[in-house]
């Protein structure tokens, strides 16, 4: 089998065995009765964490890539994006569902007056297009420079994420904070690998300088 066909019948579909293997763990653990005193913070606290982690995953790409110039990298980017859109649409639904049952008054108050919760929403609402345009066919539509614009998005929303698990936990900071300086680290890489060319072009034109 060529490469291509690799990913496509056995990468591919392990790694999306693997992406969901979270989820279907919390499910047997709820079905099973296995989860603690407090369900509902349980559920919260995984799909709030996989968001994070999905999102990482899909920021790490790029980065790693240019760094081993493995191309094949990039075919698995949307997968574990949609997968860390699915994990926030399910932490969205714990919060509006499990624990505020759809009463949208105190969901909006709730959203007003505690800021992680603000940070979080938006966050959220940021996901949705990114979600939407995440199929090829809206893509060509878009346009590629549109699109990778819209896609840039996904900074701010690790960001807000980041944001929105510090301020929720308050005292115990320590797996927020980690989160955070991954971030740091995907981000100025990036920055890095942007920036880079210019330098370079910089460099050249300056040419030797006198002794």
């Amino acid at each position: 089998m060529t490469q291509t066909e690799w990913i496509r019948r056995i990468w591919k579909p392990l790694a999306f065995v693997l992406a969901l293997l979270p989820f279907l763990l919390l499910a047997y653990q709820w079905y099973t009765d296995q989860l603690s005193a407090n369900p509902i913070d349980d559920i919260t606290d995984t799909t709030g964490t996989w968001t994070l982690r999905f999102l990482m995953i899909t920021l790490a790409i790029t980065p790693l890539r240019k760094i081993t110039g493995w191309n094949w990298l990039l075919k698995f980017r949307r997968m574990v994006g949609l997968f860390a859109f699915s994990s926030v649409f399910l932490h969205f639904i714990t919060y509006v569902y499990l624990d505020q049952f759809f009463l949208w008054e105190e969901i909006v108050a709730d959203v007003q007056k505690r800021p992680f919760i603000t940070v979080g929403f938006t966050s959220f609402l940021l996901m949705v297009p990114l979600a939407l345009t995440s199929n090829d066919r809206i893509t060509k539509w878009m346009g590629g420079k549109r699109w990778q614009r819209l896609h840039r998005l996904i900074y701010f929303i690790a960001l807000g994420g980041v944001i929105h698990y510090l301020w929720l936990v308050k005292a115990d900071t320590q797996r927020p904070l980690t989160y955070g300086a991954i971030l740091l680290i995907l981000l100025g890489s990036r920055a890095w690998f942007a920036l880079r060319p210019r330098l370079k072009i910089r460099s050249e034109s300056a040419g030797p300088q006198p002794e």
